[in-house]
Formats: structure tokens, C-alpha cells, sequence
């Protein structure tokens, strides 16, 4: 795999974790045009890469996941122009949505407009006690553009989605907790922390993770039981629920291959 990028650290460790660190610290870790590319390139060769099982996003530094677009790049941008970088933006963040393996982001600071999008594109949000959250797009005259406006709802509600992008305040990471935007607040070392929860779901049947990330993927759509009920039924196919029934039945761990 590809570990060399202009804007991007990449690390993986012997349980197949890989760290994807956005590696613009002067700048807050702001998403520009670069970093895009970057983001494009890398999960497409994650994906690929049988040695990585989970994925963990976080940003440089202790100051900031990602603090936000380079709002330079676009601010003499037409209607044309915006469109297409909303669409990339949607492209590349949904491509980190359908990864078939687990993404956490490690939330270590700012996460604010496409860094918070960022966030929400991972399966798992895990925030360090000093997270800060929050789309200001609305004081730029403009709406998110990367897919907040998408996701944010299905994880705090349709009420608390508008009040947050309307209103374009700021949430600390306790109320983000608290209203389902993060799924934790890590009590010391956020990177750590979402180690130890990757680690956790590692230990359970790969090809049953990759089916629940695609099932939940289609919740609230029309076909969403449909999909369900296929991925479950693909399942029984699979030597992991052979060794997972067997194991259970005989009251030991099962020793999952992925297969």
C-alpha cells in the first residue's frame, strides 16, 4: 500500500489497524484540494489492502481534527465551480462511508464545517475531552456542502440537525455525546481509545461487519429490510458462521478467518 502523501501520515500496526492522520498542522488540518486527493487515493488503497482490517482518522496535532475547509480555494468560486466541489466532497466522503472495514474518527480538537462532515462520513466518532464540533457554514453565507446535511440527521434528529446548522453554534464534546453526534468521549487518549473499540469489533467475524456496515448503511430507505435479509441470509454461506456457531456450541472463542 501506498503509505506517501503530500498532506496525509499513514500507519499500520500488526493487528491491522491503520492510523490515517490528515497532516496539515500550521492550517489546522483544513481540507484543501491536496488533502482531497490525498483522502481519494488512500482509501482506495485501504480498501484493496487485505492487511488493514479497520481504519482510525484523526488530525495532527493537538489542536485540531480538521478545523474546516481552505475557504481561500473557493471564495472567488461560481455556481459551476461549487457544485462540482460539493460533489467531490460527497464522492470522496462516501467512499470512507461504504469502506467494507470499520472507521472510527478520532476526534482531537476542532472539527468544525468539512471536518465535522469528515467525521460523520466514519462508521464511529470517539471525541477527546476537548472536542469541539460544529457547522458554521451558515456565517459564510453558505449551507455544508460535504453531506452533513445528510447524515447529521440520522444520528441527532431532524430538529437538533437544523438548530445546529441553522444556528451554526458550536457543540463541546459532552453535549456531542450527549445528543448522539459522538459516540464517546474518551477519558484520556482519544487515539488510544478508538484503538481499544477498533480492537474490539476486530474480534468479531470480518465478512458479518462488512454485512452490518452495509445493512445499517440502508436504514430508513425503502429496500432497507430487503438488504438485511440478503446480507444475513449471504452469511450462512461463510466458514465464519460455521466456526461461530461451532465455537458457541462448544462453549470456546471462535477463531474467525474471514472467509
Amino acid at each position: 500500500m501506498n503509505t506517501s502523501y503530500q498532506t496525509l501520515l499513514l500507519e499500520i500496526d500488526d493487528a491491522g489497524i491503520c492510523v490515517l492522520t490528515i497532516n496539515r498542522p500550521d492550517k489546522l488540518n483544513a481540507l484543501n484540494d491536496q488533502v482531497f486527493k490525498d483522502l481519494d487515493k488512500a482509501v482506495s488503497s485501504i480498501e484493496e489492502d487485505d492487511e488493514v482490517k479497520g481504519l482510525i482518522i484523526t488530525g495532527s496535532g493537538d489542536k485540531a481534527f480538521v478545523a474546516g475547509a481552505d475557504i481561500k480555494e473557493f471564495s472567488e468560486f461560481k455556481k459551476d465551480q461549487a457544485t462540482k466541489l460539493s460533489q467531490r466532497g460527497h464522492r470522496v466522503f462516501q467512499k470512507i462511508e461504504d469502506l467494507g472495514k470499520p472507521v472510527i474518527a478520532a476526534v482531537n480538537g476542532y472539527a468544525l464545517g468539512g471536518g465535522c462532515e469528515l467525521a460523520l462520513a466514519c462508521h464511529l466518532r470517539i471525541a477527546s475531552a476537548t472536542a469541539i464540533m460544529g457547522l458554521p457554514e451558515v456565517s459564510l453565507g453558505l449551507i455544508p456542502g460535504y453531506g452533513a446535511t445528510q447524515r447529521l440527521p440520522k444520528l441527532v434528529g431532524e430538529a437538533k440537525a437544523l438548530e445546529l446548522v441553522m444556528t451554526g453554534r458550536f457543540a463541546k464534546a459532552d453535549e456531542a455525546a450527549q445528543i448522539g453526534l459522538v459516540n464517546k468521549v474518551a477519558e484520556e487518549d482519544v487515539l488510544q481509545e478508538s484503538k481499544a473499540m477498533l480492537k474490539s469489533i476486530l474480534k468479531q467475524a470480518p465478512i458479518a461487519i462488512k454485512n452490518a456496515i452495509l445493512a445499517i448503511r440502508e436504514s430508513g430507505s425503502s429496500s432497507g429490510y430487503e438488504t438485511e435479509a440478503n446480507l444475513f441470509g449471504d452469511l450462512f454461506n461463510t466458514a465464519d458462521f460455521k466456526e461461530g456457531t461451532t465455537a458457541f456450541l462448544e462453549k470456546r472463542k471462535p477463531d474467525f478467518s474471514g472467509k
